[in-house]
């Protein structure tokens, strides 16, 4: 009978409707009850709404959290910029099982604004920044890094512990905890595998953020139908500029032994090794196998103008310049990989990875094709594939998606598999940013486009002016650009990364 209950409450527990405060108060070290959300309690809030503790100075208040302590303070005109440390549980159904130390970053403006909940789903920058929404609310800035990814890994690591509940329960532990100072609306956003990451965070919790703002988040429903892929390389773009990536490609191919002689050289005046992937020789077709995927995800039409035009004629230099410089010949050896195991540990159990044929090149030039993530970490951490886990998702936003936006870039190949939201979905949009690529935000859409999901993403915040309640057209962010902490560039991972 207590295995049947312990069975059922860690079922509950997953798909997110359970209130876990017990067993998080169970551990002392341990703040922020593992529960549902919701407002902070009544005693906890002052009579503006903003902190019980209204008084004093915010580092004060930010170190009195149970478990939170200052790594540094930047100083920034107009915020304070902490990077900080939060306890966190390794296994959040089992709290009393361990802790580790995961990094923070607060962008604090007033607790009177709105807060912005950003993660990039990998290491997190300790450099003061400001991500789009924040612009556009004129708020504060909470940035998670993600599990796993150093220093923000529990040591001994117990990999089973990496997955996207544990993960959305980081978040919503950290939100509970922050939620008594920062009490008005909260917002989640990031990029890429960050817009994944806010998207899981809201179908496991769904009643912590007021809206959602994902960027460019693929969705890969069925890890082994990949098709939406090679229709998108068939299309992308303009036939001239293909078929300079593709002949480049092919090319770099066709001179695999000079080419990898070069990268042996290379490879020891750097000290790279290739033991995770296995070989020097899957490393290169790896990076070259890339190369089109690379070119699109970080570049623009614009830039074809790059790719040597005549491939066929071109030096053995030119080909290995322009590979490496959109795919990068470091990024599969093991230096290259080691940051990354977080990444491809999650793609190879949980998140699933792309595979896509390459009709240009003739079948003996490719010996080993896309590789799966199994061969990207190393063999002393064990995988295996949960199927259900993206399908659980993508039903979850197509049918209960609220307060959501979804923005892509048309020249992303990421975008080719998408969430999409039904029926069943309130106040929630996709919306597709022309010619753009993995760097598509809400400035980059359409002139009608971007007005409305400005005012809805201030309306969430709960900051719409009445102008813009009264005509979304006036919908403007509320923060001035600052060329120094707005980030609105491509975020660019090296390899085949989201």
């Amino acid at each position: 009978m207590r295995k049947a209950l312990r069975w059922l409450l860690a079922l509950v527990v997953l798909i997110g409707t359970l209130s876990t405060a017990g067993a998080a108060t169970a551990a002392p070290k341990l703040s922020a009850p593992l529960d549902q959300g919701g407002p902070p309690s009544p005693e906890a809030t002052g009579s503006d709404g903003t902190a019980g503790s209204a008084t004093g100075d915010i580092k004060d208040r930010l170190l009195a959290i149970p478990g939170m302590s200052l790594v540094e303070e930047k100083p920034y005109t107009g915020y304070r910029f902490f990077v900080l440390n939060y306890t966190q549980p390794v296994d959040h159904r089992h709290p009393s099982k361990g802790t580790f130390q995961q990094r923070i970053t607060v962008l604090h403006k007033d607790t009177s604004r709105p807060t912005v909940f950003y993660t990039g789903g990998y290491n997190v920058s300790t450099n003061p920044s400001r991500r789009e929404p924040t612009q556009i609310v004129d708020g504060n800035q909470v940035s998670m890094e993600y599990r796993f990814f150093t220093p923000s890994r529990p040591a001994p690591a117990d990999w089973s512990k990496l997955d996207i509940w544990q993960a959305a329960s980081d978040q919503h532990r950290i939100f509970r905890a922050l939620k008594p100072l920062y009490g008005q609306k909260w917002l989640s956003t990031g990029g890429s595998k960050g817009g994944m990451t806010a998207t899981y965070y809201e179908r496991f919790y769904p009643r912590d953020m007021d809206g959602v703002v994902a960027y460019v988040a693929p969705n890969d429903v069925v890890n082994k139908e990949d098709s939406a892929y090679d229709r998108f390389f068939r299309t992308v773009g303009s036939a001239e500029c293909r078929d300079r990536l593709n002949a480049v490609q092919r090319e770099a191919l066709v001179r695999r032994e000079p080419l990898e002689k070069k990268y042996e050289a290379y490879a020891a005046d750097n000290d790279y090794t290739f033991s995770t992937i296995g070989s020097l020789d899957r490393a290169y077709e790896a990076v070259v196998l890339d190369y089109v995927w690379g070119f699109w995800q970080y570049s623009l039409l614009s830039d074809c103008d790059t790719i040597p035009a005549d491939a066929a004629h071109a030096s053995d230099d030119a080909i290995w310049d322009s590979i490496d410089t959109i795919s990068g010949f470091s990024a599969y050896t093991d230096q290259g990989l080691e940051t990354y195991t977080p990444y491809y540990y999650q793609a190879g159990t949980q998140l699933g990875a792309p595979t896509i044929h390459f009709p240009h090149i003739e079948k003996k030039l490719i010996r080993y094709g896309y590789q799966p993530p199994r061969n990207f970490v190393p063999r002393t951490i064990d995988m295996r594939f949960q199927p259900w886990a993206m399908r659980d998702v993508d039903s979850w936003v197509r049918h209960h998606a609220h307060h959501m936006l979804f923005v892509y870039g048309q020249n992303d190949p990421w975008g080719a598999e998408r969430f999409r939201v039904g029926a069943g979905a309130r106040d929630a949009y996709v919306l597709t940013a022309p010619g753009m690529n993995h760097g598509a935000n809400v400035a980059g859409l359409v002139a009608d486009e971007k007005a409305m999901a400005t005012a809805r993403i201030l309306d969430w915040a709960g900051v719409a002016p009445a102008a813009v309640q009264d005509d979304p057209a006036k919908a403007r962010p509320l923060a001035r650009y600052d060329a120094r902490l707005d980030r609105h560039d491509v975020e660019r991972e090296p390899a085949l990364r989201p």
